[in-house]
């Protein structure tokens, strides 16, 4: 059977209209662009196709072509729109980090009162600590974290990254790249032991109800919660 669409789940076309509209609004071009991609792609191969005598097999070829490639052109552009519509916000490298596949995140293990954060994941390249906010700031986070980490887990990496722009920083659109090309040095088993070790440690936010996602501009912490 098939199944019903709920908000949380909507059908391929909106998801695909919705993105259209949000990109949109940061690429206004983004619509001319894409179609002049798939037109002149189609133009092309049709072009071949009346040099070579087969006008028909190369249009049918064109148009497919043509598809793909307008749907390549909108795909990096909207996924373009949709970082650079996060830049800047407290919490957007956790939403990065959450999806990208085969590591395990824990938003906000530590924070100061200016909204300075540290995103940790864990997986078979090791431990990796993602910092954003003032860098100066941040570099002392991680630096705490890294300790905390060391006592319980000695034979695990420990990577630390912070978001940004600046020298030796990793733009936010990077991320999920940068995750990736590090060695894969802990099995299975262990990235699973070192998780455990982790969750017994505990987390200073652990308490603090964090949205998922990028946090509001201007929010607070709330009352109570510790922080570094």
């Amino acid at each position: 059977m098939a199944r019903k669409e709920t908000p949380e789940n909507p059908g391929r076309l909106k998801q695909i209209v919705q993105t259209y509209k949000m990109t949109r609004q940061i690429d206004p071009k983004v619509g001319l662009v894409v179609a002049a991609v798939g037109i002149v792609t189609f133009g092309v191969i049709l072009a071949i196709g009346f040099l070579i005598g087969h006008p028909v097999y190369a249009g049918i070829l064109g148009l497919l072509l043509g598809f793909l490639a307008a749907a390549i052109i909108f795909g990096r552009r909207a996924e373009k729109a949709a970082f650079g519509q996060m830049e800047g916000q407290p919490g957007a490298a956790a939403a990065v980090l959450d999806n990208v596949r085969g590591w395990t995140v824990t938003p906000a293990v530590a924070m100061t009162r200016n909204q300075d954060v540290v995103h940790r994941a864990v997986g078979k390249a090791g431990i990796v600590l993602v910092g954003e906010g003032n860098p100066n700031r941040v570099k002392g986070l991680l630096a705490q974290e890294k300790k905390r980490m060391a006592r319980v887990a000695v034979d695990a990496p420990v990577t630390d990254i912070i978001v940004g722009s600046g020298e030796g920083q990793v733009p936010l659109n990077k991320i999920r790249t940068t995750l990736l090309k590090l060695p894969r040095v802990l099995a299975g088993p262990k990235v699973t032991e070192v998780n455990d070790r982790l969750k017994a440690l505990g987390d200073l936010m652990s308490n603090m109800p964090i949205p998922k996602g990028p946090m509001p501009r201007g929010a607070r912490m709330p009352k109570g919660g510790r922080m570094r």
